[in-house]
């Protein structure tokens, strides 16, 4: 036998890279070395999770005395294929809370806002058809996109002057309009992973703006906006990060608002699975056409969804006492996240370290012409955090105000070191 002969048994466009996602590899070598030398002589800036000062994982009591009291055959149960009715109802609530906009409002749920994504992407966007995202912007947008054979493109985020760059947004919106006479938008805000950024009420009405005079231009032409609104639950103070949702309503027919919201995020039970995609639709048809591509896509996917976790948030929204104790809780940690913020943004200031415009969330930005080089010089000074294309993503959600306070040197003398 001349050559070893390798047979591909997978479909070629399913042929993939090895290897573990490089954000968990990170966390994975961040743990190992918190197990070596203790927790106190590590950053770990890793995953989006809520972590205590101590690092441990934060849990909402308010969630789970409530997820504790569910009844094992609750736990055990299928939830349906769109979701619980209960669930259903209330998550509008969940997503919206006070600022509920106009229209006919449809809910689905999925596994996390991950699976708001998907169906998304799958239900909203043609076979081979490119979708517009963030140049900074969550890596497994491009992997569901790929997954479901469509693509992703970018647009600048930021402008000169760190704000939303509406010249290239709508270049780009544009450009794919005009070829593919469909654009599914996604828009990561508030708080943008991985920048913190949230799109403001002026910007939003100047896009809404722009979504209408194009829809009415090309009638025969569709416009879907996906408001990735993950974070929002730890976005400002209140609810006024959620203001926007009352704007984006009242457009023509053909522009359709759709929401991935993440349960998963907001209550802090991750591994559950827990979201919705919502839309907000001017006509009950295209509300109901889109309540029946969601079951259908869940069903030939995940089939359906956690039952004990739907529960548990129908259990709380329905109960004004249980309510009003779990708003009060995540409000108590939303402002640690935010303290946590301004520490870090503080001393970054004192040492000169530039990041991209932060607003709101679980993380923030530094830009680095070389992120890896960056972030490996980091870890051997016990400091572990997420490379991207453009820069590093510091977790503020997972590092106690203290190390917040002292990681912006460390970054900034990396940055000196490897970038010049």
């Amino acid at each position: 036998m001349e050559g070893k002969i390798m047979n591909r048994m997978v479909i070629e466009t399913s042929v993939r890279a090895q290897g573990t996602d490089p954000i968990f590899q990170v966390a994975s070598e961040a743990n190992k070395r918190i197990a070596e030398i203790g927790r106190d002589k590590v950053i770990n800036s890793t995953l989006g999770a809520f972590m205590d000062d101590d690092g441990k994982l934060v849990t909402f009591d308010s969630v789970y005395s409530v997820f504790r009291n569910i009844p094992d055959a609750g736990i055990a149960a299928y939830a349906g294929i769109a979701g619980t009715p209960e669930f259903l109802e209330n998550v509008v609530y969940a997503c919206f809370k006070h600022h509920k906009p106009e229209g006919y409002i449809k809910a689905v749920a999925t596994p996390g806002g991950t699976g708001a994504v998907r169906n998304a992407i799958a239900n909203y966007s043609e076979v081979d058809d490119t979708i517009l995202v963030q140049d900074w912007h969550w890596a497994p947008y491009g992997t569901i996109a790929d997954e479901n054979h469509r693509k992703i493109t970018t647009f600048q985020l930021f402008n000169d002057e760190g704000n939303f760059n509406m010249e290239s947004y709508k270049k780009e919106f544009l450009k794919l309009f005009r070829s593919q006479h469909r654009v599914l938008s996604i828009l990561n805000t508030p708080a943008h992973n991985p920048t913190g950024y949230s799109i403001s009420d002026d910007e939003w009405r100047e896009l809404i703006a722009f979504y209408t005079e194009q829809a009415k231009a090309h009638p025969e032409w569709r416009i879907i906006v996906l408001c990735d609104i993950a974070y929002i639950d730890f976005a400002g103070q209140g609810e006024e990060a959620r203001a926007f949702m009352e704007l984006l309503t009242g457009m023509p027919e053909n522009v359709l608002p759709l929401y991935a919201y993440s349960a998963s995020k907001a209550y802090t039970m991750y591994g559950l699975r827990n979201g919705a995609l919502l839309c907000v639709s001017p006509t009950e048809e295209i509300a109901n056409e889109f309540a029946a591509a969601g079951a259908y896509s869940n069903r030939g996917t995940w089939s359906n969804g956690t039952h004990v976790a739907q529960t548990t948030l129908a259990n709380i929204v329905s109960d004004p006492t249980l309510l009003n104790r779990f708003e009060t809780e995540q409000a108590k940690w939303r402002g640690i996240l935010q303290m946590r913020a301004k520490a870090f943004m503080n001393a970054a200031k004192e040492v000169g370290l530039k990041t991209c415009t932060y607003r709101d969330g679980f993380f923030l930005s530094v830009p680095s012409k070389n992120p890896e080089a960056v972030r490996d010089y980091l870890i051997k000074e016990d400091f572990f955090l997420v490379a991207l294309a453009k820069g590093l993503r510091f977790a503020l959600c997972a590092v106690n105000e203290e190390k917040c306070h002292k990681a912006p040197a460390l970054i900034k003398k990396a940055l000196v070191e490897i970038d010049g």
